[in-house]
C-alpha cells in the first residue's frame, strides 16, 4: 500500500510502461478543466453585459419620463399662448369658421 502511495507521488504511474493510458486520461481531464474555465469565464462576460445594459436601460427609461414631462409642459395651450404673446402675437377673439369646398360632382 505504502508503495502505491509513494508510486503516485513520486510520478512512476507517468513515466511507466503502460503510462500511455494515464496520460491520455490526463490530457482529456486537462481539456475538460480548460473548456469548464472559459465557460465559466464566458458566463461571468454575459452577466457583467447584462447589468451594465440593465443599468442603460434604467438611465434611458428616466430621460424618457424627463422629457415626456416637458413635452406635456410644452404642449399645454397657456405655455404656447405666454410663448406667442411674447413675440406679439395674440389670440383670435372671432371663432375660426369651417370652410367647405364642393367638387364638381357633389354640385350636380
Amino acid at each position: 500500500m505504502k508503495k502505491n502511495i509513494y508510486g503516485i507521488l513520486r510520478g512512476k504511474f507517468l513515466i511507466s510502461d503502460d503510462s500511455f493510458k494515464n496520460w491520455r486520461i490526463i490530457i482529456f481531464i486537462s481539456f475538460l478543466a480548460i473548456i469548464m474555465i472559459a465557460s465559466s469565464h464566458s458566463a461571468d462576460q454575459k452577466v457583467y453585459e447584462i447589468a451594465k445594459l440593465t443599468n442603460e436601460v434604467k438611465e434611458l427609461r428616466s430621460a424618457f419620463v424627463d422629457k415626456r414631462g416637458k413635452l406635456m409642459q410644452l404642449k399645454k395651450e397657456s405655455f404656447v399662448e405666454a410663448e406667442v404673446m411674447a413675440k406679439g402675437i395674440g389670440i383670435s377673439l372671432n371663432p375660426p369658421t369651417k370652410i367647405i369646398v364642393k367638387s364638381k360632382k357633389q354640385q350636380q
